[in-house]
């Protein structure tokens, strides 16, 4: 298959899970130190920063995530027709700049912390001693004690 074939099929007609790698967007300089990581995929809740295009500049919080145009919708960046009409702009998830992650996924933070999400944490679990040992470890004491004493 030709290089320029199958990259359009990537580009054009991609898998779910290669669209949803497509909706990725920079971290801002504080979460990049934080997390250790450049890029992390944008989802609903998060707060971003417009970089690029008609709207730079915008601060917002993402409303919409359309997979099928790899793009995003954000709070209070709308257009108006010439009616009257307003309707949200979807804008290129590469044109935004993500200042504030949504933690409610517990997973996605685990994840980007760079810990396995799939692990829970180990619980220790401390046995009781018996009561044999218990007894015999105070007739230790005691036969200690009387040559202590001599």
């Amino acid at each position: 298959m030709k290089p320029t074939k199958s990259r359009n099929q990537l580009i054009y007609n991609p898998t779910f899970h290669t669209r949803s790698k497509q909706l990725g967007s920079q971290l801002s300089e504080e979460l990049r130190k934080k997390y250790g990581k450049k890029s992390v995929r944008v989802i609903e809740g998060d707060s971003i920063k417009i970089v690029r295009g008609e709207f730079k500049g915008v601060d917002g919080k993402i409303s919409k995530v359309s997979t099928k145009k790899s793009s995003v919708s954000v709070e209070g960046v709308k257009k108006e027709k010439t009616k009257g009409d307003k309707f949200d702009v979807y804008i290129h998830t590469s044109n935004l700049l993500v200042t504030g992650l949504n933690t409610e996924d517990k997973w996605r933070i685990a994840k980007l912390e760079g810990k396995k999400p799939s692990e829970k944490p180990k619980k220790v679990i401390e046995k009781t001693p018996k009561k044999e040992n218990i007894t015999k470890e105070t007739k230790v004491a005691k036969t200690q004690k009387k040559e202590v004493e001599k």
